[in-house]
């Protein structure tokens, strides 16, 4: 936060360090130490904030966008694309993250973030061809109709609608399977925290086609799944711990395509799941366990030396342990 707020106060004023540092009452030292990531403190970032302009917008986000006019023009056409991805949903919940008015910096901002990760590179300029009033009234029908589909073809447009679509099939798998555990678990302080902040890079993550655009793609897609996949299994084991049935399994959120998980989200809350037996969600674990034991004791055995003689009582394991008592029937 301070290193971008300092970047952009430098460039938005067009002044140096030293006379950044006369503006705001601190020294120069100050200015750069701040440049270097030390803590800002709030107070400090409201006045950067007022000097530059930028309101309630993140810096990182103008940053990327290259300037204040810019992100302006990104914010709008960002906020027209979570409200076509939004609007043509299926899976029966709200996705509030491009819905809400209230989540839109935070959505602007992770979805920069997001095309960072994944290589993507901010056009710098805003592009030309996508400056213009898509939803002006001044535009008729089929001007509107033939803007639009104009928009749709450009390759940032592509792939950041295609974010958002993978984003609504998502969240709503969350939404369905995954919100009330955390809302009931205590994760707090631990990694799978991360679950909800981080559906946008999932989403993003699980796009069809790998986007030209993104040069860091396959890194990006393996790191999320792999940090998905640890943080689901410890939400899950948290869940067995407390003795809470899940409705489905979490992992599919991992290994299965944003329109599958969209799918199993629309038949929950459309209720076609209520009448079916909630999946013995632990039979994957004992299964593990099991092979395991199935590995690791024959190794056991044979260091010991008595692999040989070593013969298994299967009456004992069918009755419990003790004696076999033949005169005992179900």
């Amino acid at each position: 936060m301070s290193t971008a707020l300092i970047t952009l106060a430098l460039k938005t004023l067009a002044c140096s360090q030293k006379e950044l540092a006369k503006r705001v009452g601190v020294s120069p030292t100050q200015i750069s130490k701040w440049k270097n990531g030390e803590y800002m403190s709030a107070d400090m970032q409201d006045v950067l904030g007022k000097l530059t302009g930028i309101g309630g917008r993140t810096p990182e986000f103008v940053c990327m966008a290259g300037s204040l006019e810019d992100a302006i023009k990104w914010e709008k056409l960002l906020c027209f694309l979570a409200q076509i991805s939004a609007e043509g949903a299926e899976t029966g919940y709200h996705t509030d993250r491009l819905e809400e008015e209230s989540e839109a910096e935070l959505l602007h901002a992770h979805t920069f973030s997001v095309l960072a990760e994944m290589g993507v590179k901010i056009p710098r300029p805003f592009p030309l061809e996508l400056d213009f009033d898509y939803e002006g009234p001044d535009l008729s029908e089929d001007e509107a109709v033939a803007s639009i589909d104009h928009l749709f073809e450009h390759p940032y447009v592509r792939i950041i609608s295609d974010i958002y679509k993978s984003y609504t099939n998502v969240y709503g798998f969350f939404s369905a399977y995954v919100s009330n555990l955390l809302d009931e678990l205590d994760v707090y302080g631990s990694e799978a925290e991360n679950i909800e902040p981080e559906l946008l890079a999932l989403a993003a993550a699980k796009l069809d086609e790998v986007p030209s655009l993104a040069k860091n793609f396959q890194t990006f897609r393996r790191q999320t799944l792999r940090n998905y996949s640890a943080w689901l299994k410890l939400l899950k084991e948290k869940a067995f711990q407390a003795g809470l049935p899940l409705r489905a399994e979490l992992m599919d959120l991992v290994y299965e395509s944003h329109d599958a998980v969209g799918q199993e989200a629309e038949a929950e809350s459309l209720g076609f799941n209520d009448s079916r037996l909630h999946p013995d969600i632990y039979m994957n674990e004992l299964l593990v366990g099991m092979r395991t034991i199935h590995q690791v004791l024959p190794a056991i055995l044979k260091k010991l030396g008595i692999d040989q003689e070593f013969q298994l009582d299967t009456s004992e394991i069918l009755l419990g342990g003790g004696n076999p008592d033949p005169d005992c029937h179900d």
